[in-house]
């Protein structure tokens, strides 16, 4: 049953006990969806609608939500739950299914349905959800919009069907368009126009594709709403013809009718001409139809890459979620720079599938557009504070290892408990992990920018709340929460974002624009091309390190017995002495001491190397 606060008003918070054989209370009350085994009976989607804005995206999730459901055999109620437009989807099983698998299909249907509430779905010992009938705290019931509610009592689906689902999404979950050629490992074949096709009865659209094809895409990213019904469209076997024919009266295919075009301050959409049109539609058709041939070698010949890349997505998944916990740390001082080595180093380890990596403090530095000192000294203080631990210290070329997570085996955790009875769907280990990586990745990029460095710019702190914002509205308390710290701190930084043109304020929240104003901020701010600065300088540093220890190993191998030179810069020998590279022999000065000036300058200006060089040893001078 729902809590009150000490004035008596209702709380969206439920208490602990359980109630059988009890009459409906009159204020509101939810069921738990797992028994006391912390294995589930009852699967309810919870989609939030918290403004106006997200409503329209609650419903569309639900509409996906249940076709997904349906289509693996299992039943689907769709339920409004109050006045303020948000959806439940339900489901049940009539045996139970483990909390893990649960936990597992929340996260992947999340990254495909982003107003999905994953409390219920993620806790077994207190998740709960209000059921049909039940009132809502700002008045009203959750009312039954499609679906039976017999079939939550008498569930046609079992613990298998849920598996299967899992396993669908895992193959859904990377259906984003690639970056990039590909190229099929056979044949493709064509139809009688030419444009490729997977030979196969054509079948219904998958879930996902339906919702797309029939979403406004004039309002987003019209470019990804079209891959999703592409891919879902060559997955269900259907032809080129089969799409051209829905151009001008699907809404889900906009990009194929327009474009978008910007003139001065304003965007819209501008119409393409007909070839334009026929020349994406082809592209697009060809790449969906590629990339869905070669996506179920994703695995590869590897058996283990399921449970491996399960595990280290379980690690990162445990590490970060002990980071959002602790919000407050990574808001004061040089606590956002931290953070964001943090989100670094947990998306090198999910590219390497290993808890434990080499890191370049200048490597580091880039990717969290900070700089090398300040990624160096954040190493240390999360060293300190137990977040990560250095396993080997920096050894000449090479830099230091650390492991994000000194304290525990990660092959252990996923082991525990697990029966025979309960295998982990197939596929879900990759798919967790793709979602991670997607996750971290476009968070790195978003706040790795000139406009959100130190001085001038706006700072880390502003760059790490940038990055948790979305093109969707989203509220004061929302974005305090992501970022820890107080309302006030937090709403000074929104206003900061706000003026330099990189968020819109609304009285329901704040929100990204639909096209990128990052790199116009920066030269507002005349910061514009620091990182590049950055990058270039380090890159020269980072080769004149590895000249002069390529010189060094050179003076301490051992020689030939005749006197040689060795290759001059861009000469190949046929095989290569122990010390030589790209750039000859380290420049050297009047005295036979290392040159590092000339070195630099070499190395800065690209130019091939012609300074001074000491001549070379014979092996009886050695």
């Amino acid at each position: 049953m729902a809590v009150a606060d000490a004035t008596g008003a209702v709380l969206n918070q439920y208490g602990s006990h359980r109630r059988t054989n009890a009459a409906a209370p009159a204020t509101p009350w939810a069921v738990y969806l797992a028994g006391t085994d912390h294995r589930y009976r009852l699967l309810a989607f919870d989609l939030d609608a918290k403004n106006p804005g997200t409503a329209a995206l609650a419903a569309r999730d639900a509409e996906t939500i249940a076709g997904l459901l349906r289509d693996a055999g299992l039943s689907a109620l769709v339920c409004a739950s109050g006045p303020s437009g948000g959806r439940h989807v339900w489901t049940a099983v009539a045996d139970s299914v483990e909390a893990d698998t649960v936990a597992t299909l929340a996260r992947l249907t999340r990254h495909l349905c982003p107003t999905l509430d994953l409390a219920p779905l993620t806790n077994p010992a207190t998740g709960c959800v209000r059921p049909p009938g039940t009132p809502h705290r700002a008045g009203g019931a959750s009312a039954v919009l499609a679906g039976d509610l017999d079939s939550l009592l008498n569930p046609p689906g079992t613990a298998g069907h849920v598996r299967g689902l899992v396993e669908h999404l895992a193959t859904l979950v990377g259906a984003s368009e690639p970056v990039g050629p590909l190229e099929a490992h056979r044949p493709v074949p064509l139809d009688d126009h030419g444009h490729p096709y997977l030979p196969g009865p054509r079948r219904e659209l998958p879930a996902p594709s339906r919702a797309a094809l029939a979403e406004d895409a004039s309002a987003g990213d019209a470019s990804a709403v079209l891959w999703r019904v592409l891919i879902g469209a060559a997955f269900a076997r259907w032809k080129h013809a089969d799409i051209a024919a829905l151009v001008e009266t699907s809404p889900g295919l906009e990009h194929l009718r327009t474009y978008r075009h910007s003139t001065g301050t304003t965007t819209h959409r501008a119409r393409r001409t007909p070839q334009d049109a026929a020349a994406t539609l082809a592209r697009q058709w060809a790449k969906a139809v590629t990339h869905v041939a070669t996506s179920p070698r994703q695995i590869g010949e590897d058996p283990t890459f399921d449970a491996r890349a399960d595990a280290i997505a379980a690690h990162v998944r445990d590490l970060q979620g002990r980071a959002d916990a602790a919000a407050g740390r990574w808001t004061h001082g040089r606590g956002p720079a931290d953070r964001r080595i943090l989100d670094v180093l947990c998306l090198l380890a999910l590219q390497a599938l290993t808890p434990e990596l080499e890191a370049d403090t200048r490597r580091l530095a880039l990717l969290a557009g900070l700089g090398r000192e300040t990624a160096r000294t954040a190493l240390l203080r999360l060293a300190a504070d137990g977040w990560i631990t250095q396993t080997k210290a920096a050894e000449g070329p090479h830099g230091a290892h650390w492991s994000i997570h000194p304290h525990r085996d990660i092959h252990s955790q996923d082991l525990i408990g697990r029966s025979q009875a309960d295998p982990r769907p197939a596929g879900a280990g990759v798919a967790e992990r793709l979602t991670l990586l997607a996750t971290l990745t476009e968070r790195t990029r978003a706040c790795a920018h000139d406009v959100f460095t130190l001085g001038p710019g706006l700072g880390h702190l502003a760059g790490n709340l940038y990055a948790r914002t979305t093109t969707e509205f989203l509220s004061l308390g929302d974005l305090t929460a992501a970022i820890g710290g107080t309302l006030a701190h937090t709403a000074r930084i929104l206003d900061r974002l706000t003026s330099a043109g990189l968020l819109i304020h609304s009285p329901t929240g704040w929100r990204r624009h639909t096209t990128d104003h990052r790199h116009s901020a920066a030269k507002r701010l005349e910061v514009d091309g620091r990182l590049a600065e950055r990058a270039a300088r380090y890159r020269v540093e980072r080769e004149l390190w590895a000249w002069w220890q390529a010189e060094q190993a050179w003076m301490t191998a051992p020689r030939r017995t005749a006197a040689s030179r060795r290759a001059g810069p861009g000469q190949l020998t046929l095989t290569p002495e122990l010390g030589t590279n790209a750039y000859g022999a380290h420049p050297r000065r009047a005295d036979g001491k290392a040159d590092y000036r000339q070195a630099r300058r070499l190395l800065s200006t690209g130019r091939a190397l012609t300074g001074r060089r000491r001549p070379e040893r014979s092996a009886a001078a050695a």
